[in-house]
């Protein structure tokens, strides 16, 4: 599309004159579309695409937006959820976030989405754009947004473009979120080699309303008005995450770096009260955000969802750059507006609202019976399409997956086995154990995030009853009653490269596990997978085999998929080598219930002479952990089984145990094993503690070394009062899980962790390590 010199009308590649000129050159490639998506578009139309077609199709069929490559396998999740994982959901798949019914009339909606690519590109503006991305699919399901996570993955320490990428994220995602008022109730944040060209910058939001309160994306109603309102349009972001994330860059093709979404917290935020306004007045019948793909998306899909067809004009559609041609303005991914359907009696009161809140609004269009997405400039017609083929309709690839020829040398690296012993040396000693320990905690992916944390707000709004460090964070929805959520998010992509079927698994167990060690019910899960080249048959072999594992460990703990993310093409170099592509990282946050946040289980212990007890069995799993990493830089072996029966029976004891009242403090057990969970427990509050492990020993088999720094799943640390051990004993019997008195909490005085016949750490010395490390790299 082309405009002449000198401010005459613009010549404008109308549909009529697209069909007239069959043989014009278009550049699909240079757009992202492949020759023989380019062909089947001409096939659907009839014609070759105008311009604006053209421009409309190559984003919203971009992976990014079509899921073309993993939307056969995404049906798995579908599949794998049963009527009886159903009964909490309002609203499932396929619309902007899940919507799960939590009691009293009240629901909560909740997703993760990734901003990978625009944030390595420009980390400010790609964290903080991809938190208000996320923050705009939740008002569109009609709900206030009351927090958000995020998670974090960066390349390595010592690698010279680390910091630059890493004080971008952290202050692009703290400065939208802290201008918007939500807190950060928790995340992750890894440091990893494998992230070093391809940072992953994933963001979750949870949304609170009425179940009468949802709204829908669609398009229904002949003669009803299509409004579009919140921030001008402009040529930020052309292109943008659609593209970015959907292609593999290689040095020399500019073209395809579009520029990066430019983000503004503060119209975001009166966009949030807005729109709950406009709710509360009744006068919004669809409403979508405009996040990646822009106008053509937000039109596509109300049209496509909708029972008949829609005309717009994109004259009236407000601009900051007048110079945008018709294509640019379809693909701007300017940040902040949305797309709403009012009904022409309710369109003064909707504008008026708008106006209260000094949000340019206008009126770019209107739903037809006509079954056609029409779109008008300049008084010509630019784009005739069935919206479904352009939103919903796209492309599918079954594309070829196979085993990578080095997964097998890969999982032959054990540390486990008895050459393995040799390899990677053992501590024995005291002294051994007690510098393993040490070197654990002061590593990057086991110290304290707190240099991260303390930039962002966590408790803002006064609903916050948990936050990071503590195990989940914890949000009150009802304050007459207490009602609230817990949320938590985990991936171990160490796990995942070893076997991403069971990597995707360990993430579920680990979140669910979390949830519930704060006493909460699990209730439903959000995932964004994070993975290489969709091309290339060894990365999705990792991608299904993900999908797979994450769909069948959903249906064995009862919690549905709602929702969530793809993101491909993390990869940077040969594809065929095995250190290509970033870990395979499927992120999975999952959701849960408490009937009063005030009973919360805290982290920890908070007080001298609790009982501390360790719940579970600990095997000696050693295989990408914690331990291997830090101390022998290896990554080999097979990860920890996961054991559903276990984690399931674990989470009911802990309800359990909350509810009668006879625990005052978990944590749970992961990277780092009982090591690191019993500095983490004791650091949360200060008190210390000592702990014998003979019996464990004993019991399962294991050493002294196994015993600390394995990293065996379902197991949780609890400190229990003197006078409860026994009811909390009786109540682990019933629940059929393995518990047993390891330890006594000890006062804050002198406060030291002591692990009776190995070694004694103070936790002053433990705190200054522990809380120094990042400080230190980038501080």
């Amino acid at each position: 599309m082309s405009e002449t010199a000198n401010h005459q009308a613009p010549i404008l590649d109308t549909v009529e004159r697209a069909a007239a000129t069959p043989d014009e050159p278009q550049p699909y490639a240079e757009l992202g579309l492949k020759a023989d998506e380019y062909d089947r578009i001409r096939e659907l139309l009839g014609r070759r695409p105008t311009a604006a077609e053209l421009a409309m199709y190559s984003v919203m069929w971009s992976e990014h937006c079509s899921y073309k490559s993993s939307k056969v396998h995404l049906r798995k999740f579908g599949d794998a959820t049963t009527e009886e994982m159903k009964k909490h959901l309002l609203v499932g798949m396929g619309e902007n976030a899940g919507v799960v019914d939590i009691g009293d009339g009240w629901a909560v909606t909740f997703k993760v989405e990734s901003h990978n690519h625009p944030s390595f590109v420009e980390p400010y503006q790609g964290a903080a754009t991809g938190v208000g991305g996320i923050v705009r699919d939740i008002i569109s399901m009609g709900a206030r947004p009351v927090a958000v996570m995020d998670q974090l993955r960066f390349g390595a320490v010592d690698h010279p473009d680390t910091a630059r990428v890493v004080h971008g994220v952290v202050a692009g995602v703290g400065g939208y979120g802290n201008s918007l008022g939500l807190p950060n109730i928790g995340g992750e944040l890894v440091f990893d080699s494998s992230y070093q060209g391809n940072p992953l910058v994933n963001a979750l939001c949870l949304g609170v309303l009425r179940h009468e309160d949802i709204h829908l994306a669609n398009a229904s109603g002949v003669g009803n008005k299509v409004v579009l309102f919140g921030a001008r349009t402009g040529g930020d972001g052309i292109g943008g995450a659609s593209i970015l994330a959907s292609e593999t860059f290689e040095d020399g093709v500019p073209a395809k770096r579009p520029s990066v979404q430019v983000g503004d917290p503060f119209m975001e935020k009166v966009l949030i009260e807005c729109c709950l306004e406009l709710y509360k007045a009744g006068v919004v019948e669809g409403i979508q955000d405009l996040g990646a793909a822009g106008i053509s998306c937000a039109t596509s899909e109300l049209a496509s969802n909708g029972e008949g067809g829609m005309h717009v004009w994109l004259d009236d559609v407000l601009l900051r750059d007048p110079t945008l041609n018709a294509g640019e303005i379809l693909m701007s991914e300017s940040q902040e507006r949305m797309m709403a359907v009012v009904t022409p009696e309710k369109l003064d009161e909707f504008l008026a609202i708008t106006s209260k809140w000094d949000v340019e609004s206008s009126v770019v269009g209107e739903v037809n019976d006509s079954g056609r997405l029409t779109i008008d400039h300049h008084g010509q017609r630019i784009v005739d399409v069935d919206p479904r083929t352009v939103a919903h309709e796209g492309p599918v690839y079954d594309r070829p997956y196979a085993r990578p020829q080095w997964q097998d040398a890969l999982n032959r690296d054990s540390v486990s086995t008895a050459e393995g012993r040799i390899n990677y040396a053992r501590p024995s000693t005291g002294d051994e154990l007690r510098a393993t320990a040490m070197r654990l905690l002061g590593s990057p992916n086991l110290a304290s995030p707190a240099w991260v944390t303390n930039q962002y707000d966590r408790f803002v709004q006064g609903n916050t009853a948990l936050a990071q460090p503590d195990d989940s964070g914890v949000i009150r929805v009802d304050e007459s009653t207490g009602l609230g959520v817990a949320l938590a998010t985990d991936a171990n992509g160490r796990y995942a490269k070893l076997d991403p079927r069971t990597g995707a698994q360990l993430a579920l167990a680990e979140a669910y596990r979390n949830v519930a060690t704060v006493g909460a019910r699990p209730l439903a899960v959000t995932d964004c997978l994070n993975f290489g080249t969709p091309e290339h048959p060894a990365t999705m072999w990792q991608l299904v085999e993900a999908i797979e594992g994450l769909a069948e460990a959903c249906k064995e703990l009862g919690v549905p998929v709602t929702g969530g993310n793809v993101s491909l093409y993390n990869t940077t170099g040969d594809p065929d080598e095995s250190d290509s592509s970033i870990h395979p990282t499927p992120v999975v946050g999952v959701l849960g219930v408490l009937d009063d946040v005030r009973a919360a289980i805290p982290m920890g212990w908070s007080e001298a002479g609790l009982a501390v007890m360790l719940l579970g069995r600990t095997r000696g799993e050693l295989d990408g952990s914690a331990w291997a990493d830090v101390v022998h830089g290896q990554l080999g072996g097979v990860p920890p089984i996961v054991d559903f029966d276990a984690e399931r029976s674990l989470a009911e004891l802990l309800q359990a145990a909350r509810s009668a009242g006879v625990v005052a403090g978990a944590h749970d057990l992961s990277e780092g094993g009982l090591s690191q969970g019993l500095f983490e427990a004791a650091l949360r509050h200060g008190y210390g503690v000592t702990v014998n492990l003979d019996a464990i020993r004993e019991r399962d088999g294991i050493n002294q070394f196994e015993a600390l720094f394995s990293e065996s799943t379902a197991r949780v640390l609890v400190a229990v009062p003197s006078e409860k051990v026994a009811a909390f004993t009786s109540l682990a019997e019933n629940h059929g899980v393995p518990a047993a008195v390891i330890g006594t909490t000890t006062s804050r005085e002198d406060a030291t962790v002591n692990v009776a016949g190995s070694f004694e750490v103070p936790l002053a010395e433990a705190r200054e390590l522990f809380e120094g490390t990042l400080p230190k790299l980038f501080g």
